[in-house]
């Protein structure tokens, strides 16, 4: 994959999409018969800022192709646009430490109180 022109955030609206993106149309092959394998109803979209190429090509209509392509386009540039949110780092409490093996030893019991009994007792 080439390096984005640009960093993101990337707009994602309809007409800066279309607007950023070269257009391909080509044959697209596969089952679907005559009509699919003789007209060039392939989309695939090159978005230029970002150097992202997505393709459709499983309908044999070309408009539906190519609605199918900018929505793909849209949910990957999305995918780029998200920044995660900071975390800082947190220690649990005395407290919660105290909580957790007080709950791990109950749980030890309950569990050493089901075992079948063994030969010496």
């Amino acid at each position: 994959m080439a390096l984005p022109l640009h960093p993101p955030p990337y707009r994602l609206d309809g007409s800066s999409l279309e607007r950023d993106s070269r257009v391909d149309v080509f044959t697209g092959g596969g089952p679907g018969g005559q009509h699919r394998n003789k007209t060039q109803n392939a989309v695939r979209l090159h978005h230029e800022p970002s150097g992202l190429v997505v393709t459709a090509t499983e309908r044999r209509s070309l408009l539906a192709n190519r609605e199918a392509a900018f929505e793909r386009l849209r949910a990957r540039l999305a995918a780029l646009n998200f920044v995660p949110k900071h975390r800082k780092k947190t220690k649990p409490s005395r407290a919660a430490k105290k909580q957790r093996l007080e709950g791990k030893s109950h749980h030890a019991e309950r569990k050493q109180s089901r075992r079948r009994p063994t030969g010496d007792e």
